[in-house]
Formats: structure tokens, sequence, C-alpha cells
């Protein structure tokens, strides 16, 4: 089976190095990456194309306009040619190099439909953990939801469950991961980390960041018809403040399990 990766960026001059190392490293090897810039101002493309080679025919990269994240996102997916897609921020990095390994062993394994696992917040230098979002079996109670990041998912189900709605700026991902909750695919989980994201991102930049997160959220699970959705979308920022605190008492063993 075959990976496609997309990797959306604008401006990442500053990440992008260390998110396409954390790639190259991976022992599995079935896999495309895509490149789906923004037409970035800096020397994002400059670096991404002094990789290219190091990726030896695996890497394609497109460079135009876009109408923002979600919909370079979407022109990822529809370029995508492999059987499992996965999509990695351009300031984020894959866990360890077995990160798709031990993903294509689970779909190979339990014939799922998707796959999902932990995800794990640092600083700006990836050093000090922040957040630590340990996901949890699947479950649709109380507006659970994996880690955007860490969800792989069968090609097909991008083509039966619809592209990132454009209209949200924040959470399209919370929107689309809900209208997959909804329908009754086979979701695995794996107990590890696949994904260390900075922190600082839109959605999570200080409290203008989750103001304009749980407003945004609050939308997207109204129009979802999730019941209860305001207490819900509070439930999950109370989640996110004991992910912060979590991260903080358990650094030690968050490094440790990392190492592994």
């Amino acid at each position: 089976m075959k990976i496609t990766l997309i990797t959306v960026c604008y401006n990442s001059e500053k990440t992008i190095k260390d998110t396409l190392e954390s790639v190259l490293k991976q022992t599995y090897e079935n896999y495309e990456y895509l490149i789906i810039d923004g037409k970035s101002k800096d020397n994002t493309l400059k670096i991404v194309e002094n990789y290219k080679k190091k990726f030896e025919g695996k890497m394609h990269i497109v460079s135009e306009k876009d109408k923002g994240l979600y919909d370079a996102m979407n022109k990822g997916v529809h370029l995508a040619t492999g059987d499992i897609i996965g999509i990695l921020n351009s300031d984020d990095v894959l866990a360890n190099e077995n990160v798709f390994q031990k993903i294509m062993e689970r779909f190979q394994n339990t014939n799922c439909d998707a796959v999902y696992g932990d995800l794990l917040f640092k600083d700006e230098n990836l050093e000090n953990p922040t957040r630590n979002f340990i996901a949890h079996k699947y479950t649709k109670h109380f507006g659970w939801h994996p880690p955007h990041p860490t969800l792989y998912l069968k090609k097909e189900i991008y083509k039966e469950v619809g592209d990132f709605n454009i209209d949200y700026r924040i959470c399209a991902d919370l929107d689309f991961m809900i209208r997959i909750i909804k329908k009754d695919y086979k979701i695995e989980y794996i107990k590890e980390y696949i994904v260390v994201m900075r922190s600082g991102g839109i959605s999570t930049d200080g409290l203008k960041g989750y103001a304009k997160n749980f407003k945004e959220a609050n939308i997207v699970l109204k129009n979802n018809k999730v019941k209860g959705y305001f207490f819900i979308n509070c439930f999950r920022i109370i989640k996110t403040i004991s992910q912060g605190i979590s991260a903080k008492v358990f650094k030690n063993k968050i490094s440790k399990k990392l190492e592994k």
C-alpha cells in the first residue's frame, strides 16, 4: 500500500526543514510526498527544491495562490495517488522514523478505514512539551475527535465524505472529522505519538487563538447538529487545559516515550 503525505506551506522557511527531515527519515519507503505551496515569498521553495533530489522522485511540488490552508489541503487530496492519505503541517514533524511503518502495519493487519495516534505539542524550538494530547480509543461521545495531524485515511473516504469546507478558517478539520465520525467507518488507534506539533498556530496562539477556535468550533458543531454543542465545546477547552498540565507534570515520561 502507498501513502500520500501532504504538506501545505506558506512562508515556512524557519520550520519546513525539520518537517522535510522527519519525512526523509521514514523507514517505510512506498510513499509520495506532495508539497502544496501558496506562492511563498521567502526561501521556503528554495529549501524544498534543495531537498527534492534526496526524496528520489517521491516529492512533487505545486506552488500557486490558494484560498487558504484548507483549500491547499483539498488540492493535495485531489492530486494524491496513494491508497492512504495523511497531512503534515509545515511546522510539525513526524514523531520518529517508524511512523509510516506502524501506520501501514495497522491498516494491513486490521483492514481498517482510518488510523490515528497521539499528538505532542512542543515549543517553537521543539524542545519542551507544552501540551500532551493522548487521543484514547475511538468513541462518539462528548464531541470526541482524533487529533487531525495524526489521522491517516483511505483515499476513498475523502471521496465519500467530501472536501474540507473552506468557509471555515480555523476548524474545517473539526468539521471534516465530525462528518467522518457520523459514518460507520472502522477507525484504529495507535497508542503512540505520531506527530510533534509546534505550539503557536492560528488555532493555538495564546488566548486570542483559543477564543477564535472556540467561536468557530461552536458554529461547526451546531451546523453538524451535534447535541449539546456548547457544553461539548467547553469540554474541549477543559481538555486542552488538562493536556497542558499533563505536558508539564509528565515531561520526563514523555521524553522517554519519544525515545522508544
